[in-house]
C-alpha cells in the first residue's frame, strides 16, 4: 500500500509531468550558521533538538559528515559557492570584499543552458546578483522581523519574520516560472545569524528545557598556540547581555534595531516573552561560571528556535516538491556557510580550522541518482557544489574551477579516487580577533600556521578529536608533520594562494 507522501508524488508526476521538461531541477537551500551539532540526523550526542525535515532529506538521500569549507565566514562561502573557486581566486576573502558579479559563476552557465534561475534571500556580497532570472535579496545581513528585500525594482518592505517570507517567496516562483523549463532556485535563510531573532510563534519554544554542556564550555585555551586564548568570541566575556541575550538595562527594548521594526502588537508579543528571561536574571544575578551557564542556557534557545523555523520551511519545500511533481527530477541539496560553535571551547561564532567551524552540514536528495538513506565520511567541501550543480544539468564545468563534482560520491560513499587532503585559509582582519591562519586537513591530522605569531599547531583527530592539545612541537609526530609541511605547501601551490607561511 502507498503512503501518503507517496500516493502524492505519484500522482503529481503524472498529473505534472512538466511537458517535456526531463533534465534535472536544482533546488539549493542555504542557511547562516547553522552548526552540524543542531541537526537530529548527526547524532549530537547532547542531543540539543529535533529537525525532521532536514533529517528527511538525509534519509531520502545522503548525508556527508565530512563536508568542510576553505574559509569558514559567511560571504567567502557565497562567493566559493557561487563560483567553484577559493576565496583567494575570487576575490572575496572576507566580509568587507565586493563580489565581482562579472566573473564565471554556475548560475550564469546554467541560463546559458537554458535554465531559468531564481535567488531569494540573503547574498551579502555587497554588489547586485548576476546570473539570475529573478532576485530579491536582504540588505547587508538583513532583518529577521518585517525585512526589507533588494530588488532589481527597488528595495521593499514586507511584513513578517524572514524565513517564512523567503521561502513564500521562493515556492511562489516555482509556481509561476515557465514548467517547460528547468530551473535553479537558491533559498537563502538569514537563520540563524547572529543575534539569533526568533519566530513569534517558537517564543516559547524550549522554555522549560535545560541543555546539556559541552564538555569543552570552561576551555582554558592551554596546550595550543597563543591566537586560542587571544579571540573575542567567548560566551563568558563577549557575548552581550542587551543585543544577542535580550536582556536590557532598563526595562523595554527600544535598543534593539530588530524590536523597532515591529508594529505594536509584534512589540507587545515579544515583550511578553522575553519579560520573563529579563526578571529571571535579575532574580539569579549569576555571576562567573554560573553566568556563563545561565547565557549559554538562553543562547542556546535563541538559536535553536531559530533552526525550528528553518526546518518548518524546509518542510513547506518538500511538501511542496511532492504535490508537485517535481521530487523524482529534483536534486535538493541543503548546506550552510559554514560551522558554528555551541559553546565548544566556551565559543559562538566561527572562523577557525577547528572542527566545529571547519565542518558544515550538508544533506542532498536526488532520487534515482542518490541512494536513500546512505552517508559518507569523504573530504567533500562547498567547493565542491558549484561542480556538482553543472554536472546534474548537463553542463561542462570550467577548467578553472577548483573544486571536484560530488557524482561519484553519490555513486560510491568514498570512492578511492578521492582527496586525501584539503587546504584551508582564514584571513579577515581584526572582527573576533581570531588570527589569519592556513592549513591542511587530512582524514586523521591538522596543521595549522599562524603567521602573525608565526605558531603552528597540529592535531591527531583520532586521539584528540575535540582538539584540545596542539602536537606540532611533539618529537613523535615530528615525521607526519613534516609530511604535513609538505603538503601545505603543496596545496598552496596547487590553489594559487599567497605564501603567508615560512617556505617549507
Amino acid at each position: 500500500m502507498l503512503t501518503r507522501r507517496q500516493l502524492l508524488q505519484t500522482v503529481g508526476s503524472v498529473a505534472l509531468a512538466q511537458g517535456s521538461q526531463t533534465r534535472t531541477n536544482i533546488v539549493f537551500l542555504f542557511t547562516d550558521d547553522h552548526a552540524f551539532q543542531a541537526i537530529s540526523a548527526y547524532k549530537n550526542p547532547l542531543k540539543l533538538n529535533q529537525t525532521p525535515n532536514i533529517d528527511r532529506i538525509a534519509h531520502e538521500g545522503m548525508i556527508f559528515r565530512r563536508c568542510i569549507v576553505p574559509n569558514s565566514i559567511c560571504a567567502p562561502a557565497r562567493a566559493t559557492i557561487l563560483t567553484g573557486l577559493y576565496s583567494h581566486k575570487n576575490g572575496v576573502p572576507d566580509n568587507r570584499s565586493k563580489f565581482d558579479g562579472s566573473q564565471t559563476t554556475f548560475p550564469k552557465l546554467l541560463q546559458q543552458a537554458g535554465y531559468q534561475t531564481a535567488l531569494f534571500g540573503k547574498w551579502h556580497l555587497q554588489s547586485n546578483p548576476t546570473g539570475f532570472d529573478v532576485w530579491e535579496v536582504l540588505p547587508g545581513q538583513g532583518s529577521y522581523y518585517n525585512p526589507d528585500f533588494i530588488t532589481e525594482k527597488g528595495n521593499i518592505r514586507k511584513e513578517g519574520y524572514a524565513t517564512d517570507l523567503i521561502t513564500d517567496r521562493g515556492l511562489e516562483w516555482i509556481d509561476t516560472r515557465d514548467k517547460s523549463k528547468p530551473f535553479c532556485l537558491m533559498l537563502q535563510h538569514k537563520a540563524p545569524h547572529r543575534n539569533w531573532m526568533p519566530a513569534a510563534r517558537h517564543f516559547d519554544l524550549y522554555e522549560n528545557t535545560v541543555f546539556p554542556e559541552p564538555e569543552t564550555l570552561f576551555d582554558d585555551y592551554q596546550g595550543r598556540a597563543t591566537p586560542a586564548s587571544k579571540q573575542e568570541m567567548e560566551i563568558n566575556r563577549h557575548m552581550t547581555l542587551d543585543s544577542d541575550l535580550k536582556v536590557p538595562e532598563g526595562d523595554n527594548w527600544d535598543y534593539l534595531p530588530e524590536y523597532k521594526r515591529m508594529n505594536p502588537k509584534q512589540k507587545e508579543v515579544w515583550a511578553k516573552a522575553y519579560r520573563g528571561r529579563l526578571e529571571e536574571f535579575r532574580r539569579l544575578q549569576p555571576k562567573g561560571k554560573d553566568l556563563v551557564k545561565w547565557k549559554y542556557q538562553q543562547y542556546m534557545k535563541d538559536y535553536l528556535r531559530c533552526i525550528a523555523a528553518v526546518d518548518e520551511n524546509v518542510g513547506r519545500v518538500l511538501e511542496y516538491l511532492d504535490k508537485n511533481g517535481l521530487t523524482q527530477n529534483t536534486l535538493l541539496v541543503y548546506a550552510s556557510d559554514q560551522g558554528f560553535y555551541l559553546g565548544e571551547h566556551g565559543w559562538f561564532d566561527k572562523r577557525w580550522i577547528y572542527e566545529e567551524s571547519l565542518r558544515t552540514p550538508c544533506v542532498a536528495r536526488w532520487p534515482n541518482h542518490i541512494k536513500p538513506a546512505s552517508s559518507s565520511d569523504a573530504m567533500v567541501s562547498n567547493l565542491d557544489f558549484a561542480q556538482t550543480f553543472l554536472e546534474a544539468a548537463g553542463v561542462p564545468a570550467p577548467a578553472t574551477m577548483q573544486g571536484i563534482s560530488l557524482f561519484p560520491i553519490f555513486k560510491n560513499s568514498k570512492p578511492s579516487r578521492w582527496r586525501k587532503s584539503f587546504y584551508y585559509r582564514y584571513t579577515e582582519p581584526g572582527v573576533h580577533e581570531v588570527a589569519p591562519h592556513e592549513g591542511v586537513v587530512t582524514e586523521r591530522y591538522k596543521l595549522a600556521y599562524f603567521w602573525e605569531t608565526k605558531e603552528w599547531e597540529m592535531y591527531d583527530r583520532q586521539r584528540d578529536p575535540k582538539e584540545m592539545k596542539s602536537v606540532a612541537n611533539d618529537p613523535k609526530y615530528a615525521s607526519i608533520r613534516k609530511k604535513l609541511e609538505s603538503e601545505l605547501k603543496r596545496l598552496r601551490e596547487e590553489t594559487g594562494a599567497p605564501v603567508n607561511a615560512p617556505v617549507i
